[in-house]
This record gives structure tokens, C-alpha cells and sequence, in this order.
């Protein structure tokens, strides 16, 4: 059923809009709501577009796009802001990770 990447939601800078996957609208409002935050706050922060992926093992991953010209993008800030959400969102995104793996590819825990 779900093979290849699994957008969960990502938030884009250029069009100030933020997408949560429809498949996804079962999860708690708390978690959503800290998704959204975060992912909007990281585009504030350092620009472009963030989603958040799952790769098809079922890993949660930050991909980050850029338009070529734009000028306010910062790539090393951009690095250091996902190392910092990955440390202090840890326990979400692990059980992000699970509940794909559960619910999603039906692996047993």
C-alpha cells in the first residue's frame, strides 16, 4: 500500500503555506499542532521548504528544498536548525516513526 516516500507534512516559505499528509488527520490535535509549529517555524527561521518524509523502511526524514535564487536560504543554518529539532523533538519523532511502522507497514512492535 504505501511503497517509495510517505510525505507527512512540510510547510513552504515562498507561499507561506503548511500541508499535513490527509492520511495523517487521525493523530492527535497536540501533535499536529507541534508538527505545524515546528515546521513553520523552521521555514521562518531559515527560509525555503521542509517536509517531513517516510522513507519506504519507514524512517522519518527532514528534506529541504530552496529555490536557486533566493538570496535569504541558508544552507548551513538550515543543517544546524534540523540537528537541533531532531535533538529536542526526539521522543515525537521517534513515536512518529512508530506509529508509521504500526499502523502504516503493520509491523508488529
Amino acid at each position: 500500500m504505501y511503497n517509495g516516500k510517505v510525505v507527512l507534512c512540510g510547510a513552504n516559505s515562498y507561499e507561506e503555506k503548511y500541508y499535513l499528509n490527509p492520511d495523517f488527520e487521525q493523530l492527535p490535535e497536540a501533535v499536529k499542532n507541534e508538527l505545524k509549529i515546528m515546521c513553520v517555524l523552521y521555514v521562518h527561521d531559515v527560509g525555503g521548504i521542509l517536509t517531513l518524509v517516510y522513507e519506504e523502511d519507514g524512517e522519518l526524514c527532514f528534506e529541504v528544498t530552496s529555490d536557486e535564487c533566493d538570496p535569504m536560504f541558508d544552507d548551513i543554518g538550515s543543517q544546524l536548525k534540523i540537528k537541533q529539532l531532531q535533538r529536542e523533538k526526539q521522543e515525537l519523532l521517534e513515536a512518529l516513526q512508530m506509529y508509521y511502522k504500526v499502523f502504516f507497514l503493520g509491523e508488529e512492535v
